[in-house]
């Protein structure tokens, strides 16, 4: 990033500021024998914006794998996308769990 001020002779003088890419976590969705096939695709679908033959791909790879990562993110949307998953799977009485982990 470049940003350009006055110094003291009123003269533009450039100055380059370095930005550092954040860093990343991998929310992964958990198999168990409760939580439903569908409502499974239902949550890749909504939270993790999957197209539907994707997330059937990928809910086939956690039930087979005992779990897969649905995305990587910075931190903060890693923490918000786990929170939903689980606000979302206990308000239909599901235990389905997420988790984050560091890339």
């Amino acid at each position: 990033m470049v940003t350009q001020r006055k110094d003291q002779s009123s003269v533009m003088v450039e100055e380059r500021v370095k930005t550092r890419k954040p860093k990343l976590y991998k929310v992964i969705l958990h198999n168990d024998d409760f939580t439903t096939m569908d409502f499974v695709v239902y949550i890749l679908k909504t939270i993790f914006h999957k197209a539907h033959a994707d997330a059937i791909q990928l809910m086939l790879d956690i039930h087979q794998k005992k779990s897969a990562v649905c995305g990587i993110y910075p931190k903060d949307i890693a923490d918000t996308k786990s929170q939903e998953v689980i606000r979302l799977a206990r308000l239909n009485d599901f235990p389905l769990l997420c988790t984050v982990e560091k890339e």
